[in-house]
């Protein structure tokens, strides 16, 4: 057996897929807006269709929890070392079975370190990358947060201790603080599963530095990052942006974290422009 991963697929099409990874604690859904908005403003430019793709990430969605053997080994704290190693595999094998060689891979927050870890582990299978509020960093010390946060969702058999993700605060944006995101995001966290977003957690904290990983990237790639995102905003992710050989990179005003969700048109505009360099290129 290997990490199970349920696909969702918005469009069918030529050339490679983008295969668009979400964030914590919600499932593919996050992207549903976005990928009508890229599939529209491609059509709307005449760019012939291409796939859109959108895996529910291990534990999220429809996508199982994964097994003890499939995560791999434990740390002494309850993180797995190897487990994003093995979840990158899984989104790779994916898009292998469908009988592509590469994708434009598309990562937001957590979805991102996955993203990173392809690039890693698999560089010869990314035709593109978008790096939307993400970070190369690992969490060091400060990542403690992470397993009191899988503690609390095991211990408790509830979502409620990653709801303040749909709670927004002082400084947030102004659509993070308008009723129908408090609602949709609310309706997101609620319908996950508790050993998914522990499982998720513990996945991140023992995950790899990849702080040298950004120069390595040879493919087309975007940067995307809310100015208002209180982990990745352009003050983390311009400097990424600046590491990598010829990325473009996006802030946008009035976004936080979620920036596919509370700002999908830009996000979308983003990416389709990043589908038509990789198309330049051949």
């Amino acid at each position: 057996m290997a990490i199970e991963l349920a696909n969702h697929i918005y469009r069918e099409g030529e050339g490679v897929p983008v295969v668009l990874m979400n964030a914590y604690p919600v499932d593919h859904r996050m992207w549903d807006v976005c990928a009508k908005a890229l599939a529209d403003f491609a059509d709307l430019d005449d760019v012939p269709p291409f796939p859109i793709w959108a895996p529910d990430m291990a534990g999220s969605g429809a996508s199982p929890v994964p097994s003890e053997a499939d995560s791999g080994p434990r740390m002494a704290n309850g993180a797995y070392s190897e487990a994003l190693d093995r979840l990158a595999g899984a989104y790779v094998d994916l898009v292998k079975s469908a009988g592509y060689d590469q994708a434009i891979w598309v990562g937001l927050s957590m979805g991102g370190y996955v993203a990173m870890d392809i690039q890693r582990l698999y560089p010869q299978s990314v035709a593109g990358l978008a790096l939307c509020d993400t970070m190369a960093a690992s969490d060091g010390v400060g990542g403690e947060g992470r397993l009191a946060m899988a503690n609390a969702a095991e211990e408790t058999d509830s979502v409620e201790p990653v709801m303040h993700f749909a709670r927004p605060s002082e400084g947030d944006s102004t659509v993070k603080r308008t009723p129908e995101f408090i609602r949709t995001m609310t309706d997101w966290i609620g319908e996950q599963s508790p050993a998914g977003l522990a499982w998720r957690q513990r996945m991140t904290y023992g995950r790899p530095e990849m702080g040298d990983v950004p120069a390595t990237i040879t493919a087309p790639t975007a940067v995307v990052s809310g100015k208002l995102d209180p982990t990745s905003n352009p003050s983390v992710m311009k400097p990424l942006a600046d590491k990598i050989p010829g990325a473009t990179f996006t802030a946008i005003p009035d976004c936080g974290h979620f920036s596919a969700v509370e700002h999908p048109d830009t996000v979308a505009r983003a990416l389709l422009a990043l589908v038509r360099r990789v198309q330049a290129r051949g």
